[in-house]
């Protein structure tokens, strides 16, 4: 029979820290950095295969140097998740672990990403994952507290993964497809950023946050900021096809599929827009989160 923890014999901390460990490297979020580090790397070896050590040691490097931002973002935020009741809970502003802990987490992730990164895989991806780091951590982070522009800023970090990727792949450079993936993933998150910023509006603005939601209560101008980019994203699949990277048939299912992806999510920030119901910009979020996948699929299927 198990014992009962007692004052003497405290409960075990360890499981605890793994879980805070965790949110504080955002382990979840970070995994769609993963996934689109793997897509880049994909489309760049379908003419030669994939070298599954290399990749190992891209998404490696590419996890730690995320996971090393993700700590240095929070503790730079400490005082503004405090006052949110979704992060109130995290390690850092709930107290539960030492700000030079955390510190010293962000420091060694970081390095250690940006060095196995230059040494395993090239001096490019390690480029662009310290440019990468240091735009999330000294550019966008402090930017949120000033200026709506945060999104736009904050985005180019999240559209590098993809291009490390597609450079991981000896002969492939910052060419036209890297600039093709950036524009994508760059895109895709201005919605997608715009319907979550709109969905917690409340607890950003009384927390500080400068967002494109603050104080618009109707949506309207969420919703249309939305449709904006969802029609960009509509008219984006047309590069790879002119450019010859998504020939044939494939090509042209590519095409149709990647212009319907968004205006289907036009046509759902348009009905955000008219109607100013929360329901309607839950589905344009969660269609977001559907819209990537089905589009980066489209494109593994038709890429050359």
């Amino acid at each position: 029979m198990s014992e009962e923890p007692t004052a003497d014999r405290p409960e075990n901390p360890a499981p605890r820290l793994r879980e805070d460990l965790m949110v504080l490297m955002k382990v979840r979020l970070n995994v769609f950095v993963l996934h689109t580090t793997f897509f880049g790397f994909l489309l760049a070896s379908k003419s030669g295969g994939i070298d599954w050590m290399l990749l190992a040691h891209t998404l490696g490097g590419t996890a730690l140097a995320a996971f090393g931002s993700a700590a240095f973002n929070q503790l730079m935020e400490v005082d503004l998740d405090a006052r949110m009741r979704r992060t109130a809970d995290r390690p850092l502003p709930s107290r539960r672990m030492d700000p030079l802990f955390a510190f010293g987490v962000g420091w060694m992730l970081s390095a250690a990403g940006i060095i196995h990164l230059s040494v395993k895989v090239g001096p490019l991806p390690a480029i662009l994952a310290a440019v990468t780091v240091a735009v999330y951590v000294f550019i966008y982070t402090p930017l949120k507290r000033y200026s709506s522009t945060n999104t736009l800023v904050g985005a180019v970090p999240g559209a590098i993964p993809p291009v490390m990727g597609w450079t991981a792949v000896p002969g492939h450079e910052l060419d036209g497809a890297a600039l093709f993936l950036f524009v994508l993933l760059f895109l895709w998150q201005l919605p997608h950023f715009v319907a979550i910023s709109w969905l917690v509006r409340e607890e950003y603005e009384q927390a500080g946050y400068r967002m494109w939601s603050n104080g618009d209560v109707s949506g309207r101008r969420s919703g249309l900021l939305s449709a904006v980019f969802s029609l960009m994203l509509a008219v984006l699949p047309v590069w790879p096809w002119l450019a010859g990277w998504t020939p044939g048939l494939p090509g042209h299912v590519a095409l149709g599929g990647g212009v319907l992806l968004g205006l289907m999510m036009a046509a759902l920030s348009g009905r955000f827009m008219r109607d100013g119901e929360r329901s309607s910009f839950r589905r344009l979020f969660l269609f977001t989160l559907l819209y990537l996948p089905l589009e980066l699929g489209l494109l593994a299927f038709a890429w050359r």
